[in-house]
């Protein structure tokens, strides 16, 4: 008996059930693949961040507790600049490598198509708006290619709520699909809304759990069969799921959403409503495979200095994931992060100004909207500590690889799959 049929008599024996979209957790196999660690958390920079704004410096340190040097913020965006803590006393720089001059090479650089190359591996020139990606995510190709097969309890994709992002939980390619996708929220819109647009808290019912349920269901209406899956749903499963997303709605209801981290209302931001429930994730699932973005510095097209201010907010909210991190218990020492944007923004500006007279910025495949980086953050005895490289290395089709590798199951994924490379200079 292969070890497929065996997982389907196994969980036919224990009377499980079918739900297409909260699947198990747990596994009857240990890995077999070799592993450089068990978790990998990869932090979307999205939006569209600009070098010279982020690594560059040109205005400063905007990201001082993931960048090392206390080079001053302008003084003309300075009074932009919301009110935050002081950084953390180890940068993130200092704990990995950071790829300064990393690239987005191909295709549009719009923002579903920058997310598209970054978490299928594959350029793709024809993404459409209106389209699930035609290539497999690095949800299904996990799920699918560890051995054993993983739960979809182990793999998640938290956004925000722009555009078709909870179509990049799995793709259209019909030897994966979406029984290999993970699970996906939008915190933003789906459990707490946001501080500066809130939902009204106290008329949040908890039976609205059954209704997050069938939306999250209505995305694999037709297209799932546990028949294809190699192992079926647990009722155990199912009611852990629903249980936390209760949980969550009655800590919304009770105002802890609408202050954390010790911040102050008014400047928490979308990104960080995001993170902050990444966090929560965290804690009750110690996911393998947690994806995560954060999208506010998409206001550059129309205000440079909000954009400023963003990069600082994301900054911040990615230093306190790795902080939850570093205190869960199974992931610390035992997790890579990693962070990079889908796409940077012009060189040249558009013709909106700010309060401060700043230029807004789009991105229109000019080769400077081409520029991103990328920070590999891990343990000292995994990654290697406080490298910085300069020289143009890797590019966004390489993290697929990358993710495949330290997760161990990159030998598993037919040829012709994978396009780009294990980025392993990062590593010991």
């Amino acid at each position: 008996m292969n070890r497929r049929d065996f997982l389907k008599k196994s969980a036919m024996a224990a009377g499980a059930v079918s739900l297409p979209y909260l699947l198990p957790g747990g596994t009857l196999f240990a890995p077999t693949g070799s592993r450089i660690a068990n978790h990998v958390v990869f932090c979307l920079f999205a939006g569209g961040v600009r070098n010279l704004e982020s690594v560059h410096k040109i205005d400063g340190n905007l990201m001082p507790n993931m960048l090392t040097g206390n080079e001053s913020i302008s003084n003309d965006i300075l009074g932009g600049m919301s009110n935050l803590p002081s950084p953390a006393s180890t940068r993130l720089q200092t704990l990995g490598t950071l790829f300064r001059e990393f690239r987005y090479k191909q295709g549009p650089t719009g923002h579903y198509g920058g997310h598209n190359t970054i978490l299928t591996g594959r350029y793709d020139e024809t993404i459409s708006l209106a389209q699930r990606p035609k290539y497999p995510t690095v949800f299904e190709l996990y799920r699918k290619h560890s051995s054993p097969e993983q739960a979809a309890l182990n793999s998640w994709w938290v956004s925000n709520s722009l555009g078709p992002y909870p179509a990049l939980n799995f793709s259209d390619d019909p030897e994966y699909g979406a029984i290999y996708g993970a699970n996906y929220v939008q915190p933003g819109s789906m459990i707490v809304g946001m501080p500066q647009d809130p939902i009204q808290l106290d008329d949040v019912k908890l039976d609205k759990v059954a209704s997050m349920r069938q939306f999250m269901d209505n995305n694999f209406t037709s297209k799932t069969t546990a028949k294809d899956a190699g192992i079926t749903n647990t009722a155990a499963n199912r009611k852990r799921i629903e249980e936390f997303l209760r949980a969550e709605y009655q800590n919304a209801v009770n105002g802890q959403y609408s202050s954390f981290w010790g911040l102050q209302q008014n400047t928490i931001n979308n990104d960080q409503v995001t993170m902050f429930f990444a966090e929560q994730v965290i804690k009750e699932f110690k996911p393998e495979l947690l994806v995560v973005n954060m999208q506010d510095v998409d206001t550059c097209h129309q205000n440079f200095t909000r954009y400023a201010n963003n990069i600082r907010k994301a900054d911040y909210a990615v230093a306190k994931l790795w902080e939850t991190i570093q205190n869960t218990p199974g992931m610390a020492n035992d997790t890579i992060l990693i962070v990079a944007p889908e796409h940077g923004r012009n060189l040249q500006p558009n013709t909106i100004s700010d309060q401060y007279g700043r230029y807004a910025l789009d991105h229109t495949s000019d080769p400077t909207s081409r520029e991103i980086f990328c920070l590999v953050v891990g343990p000292p005895s995994k990654v290697k500590q406080n490298q910085l490289i300069t020289q143009q290395v890797g590019e966004s089709i390489d993290l697929v690889p990358t993710i495949a590798r330290i997760l161990g199951f990159d030998s598993e994924i037919p040829g012709g799959r994978l396009f780009g490379r294990h980025l392993g200079e990062a590593f010991v």
